[in-house]
């Protein structure tokens, strides 16, 4: 690559990035968070904790004066900051100068952290901030973190980008829980009500590993986007998807609709094959079945149909199967599922795949 090119390269995408560095006391971050200024995810709660002795060591190297990783925040509209790379050190700081049960309850803990297995400053073994001398515990308070704040002005997809960059070294999340940190908003708690639907969690079996990560958003999300957007598709599903989000959280009024839409194709599939979306030999929903089934639902709604009777076996059919596994992720495999799972959906005759 010319020169010219990379550095063109690296200007156009460097100025899509707008980030401030700050250097605040542990006072002002245990304040900032109960003044709900600075927001640990609920997102990242779920996926980790540290134990009490990792917590530990780190109250430690404060008190110590040890370096530490800077801490990585978003910055929302209203100013407020989301945490994006730092959880553990936020956490632990804030479960150890717990005062209130609503600091406990903001990192889901039942009582302030009493140190441990510190090799250092062993004096400290047992003790909880508030047992602390006044001297100690103002030190303690006084100590800077160094935080580093993605400004709202960053392109949403450059966010998503740092989102995943910064997470890969820590927590693992997946992609729909890093785009309901960085789109958070009405559309955002939209697929998150929606995934509580009674009509819907009868369509859906997921692994224990996928009933907490996103998934069960993610597969709503797609409903709307192939529903609206698919003929923009182009195979890359996750940018798809993206572009697709940031579209729906500038159209703020279609959310009531939206919900009704989904909640009457949910209460017209489940009606109609009365459990799962699954079949034989996988324990578990085939996801880019259930998306096809989804949206050809709400097509046939939307055409008239107001009742479905797929034939037995539906879900095996060769063709919808053929469509749904290997190579799924491209506009013609997409479309294939969709036009078949309609067809099966007003009980066109099953192809059962041959032994």
């Amino acid at each position: 690559m010319a020169t010219k090119s990379i550095v063109e390269e690296l200007e156009k995408n460097r100025q899509k990035i707008d980030v401030d560095h700050y250097d605040i006391t542990i006072r002002e971050i245990s304040s900032m968070s109960t003044r709900n200024e600075l927001h640990i995810a609920p997102t990242y709660q779920r996926k980790f904790r540290w134990s009490e002795q990792d917590e530990s060591r780190l109250i430690e190297s404060l008190f110590l004066g040890l370096p530490v990783p800077s801490v990585y925040v978003a910055t929302n509209k209203d100013s407020t900051w989301e945490v994006v790379d730092g959880l553990q050190r936020l956490s632990t700081i804030i479960h150890f100068m717990a005062e209130t049960e609503e600091s406990l309850e903001l990192v889901r803990r039942e009582k302030p952290l009493r140190l441990s297995g510190l090799e250092t400053l062993q004096s400290l073994n047992n003790q909880r901030f508030s047992d602390l001398p006044t001297s100690v515990q103002l030190q303690f308070k006084s100590r800077m973190l160094r935080l580093t704040a993605l400004s709202d002005k960053s392109d949403p997809e450059v966010r998503f980008d740092v989102f995943e960059r910064l997470n890969r070294g820590g927590v693992a999340l997946t992609a729909q829980e890093v785009r309901a940190c960085v789109h958070a908003g009405k559309f955002i708690d939209l697929l998150d009500e929606l995934s509580e639907n009674s009509e819907f969690k009868k369509l859906v079996k997921l692994k224990v590993g996928n009933l907490e990560d996103g998934t069960k958003q993610e597969l709503i999300l797609k409903y709307f986007a192939y529903s609206y957007s698919r003929a923009t598709f182009d195979g890359k599903v996750s940018e798809f998807l993206n572009k697709y989000i940031k579209t729906e959280n500038q159209k703020r009024q279609k959310i009531s609709s939206m919900r009704n839409e989904f909640l009457k194709v949910c209460s017209e599939l489940s009606t109609a094959i009365g459990g799962p979306v699954t079949r034989p030999g996988v324990g578990w929903t085939p996801q880019n079945q259930l998306e096809a089934i989804l949206v050809a639902t709400g097509e046939l709604i939307k055409e008239g149909h107001n009742q479905f009777e797929p034939k037995a076996g539906w879900l095996s059919d060769k063709t919808l199967v053929a469509f749904s596994t290997g190579g799924t992720n491209t506009k013609t495999m997409l479309e294939g599922r969709i036009k078949r799972a309609k067809e099966l959906l007003l009980g066109a005759p099953v192809t059962k795949i041959k032994k």
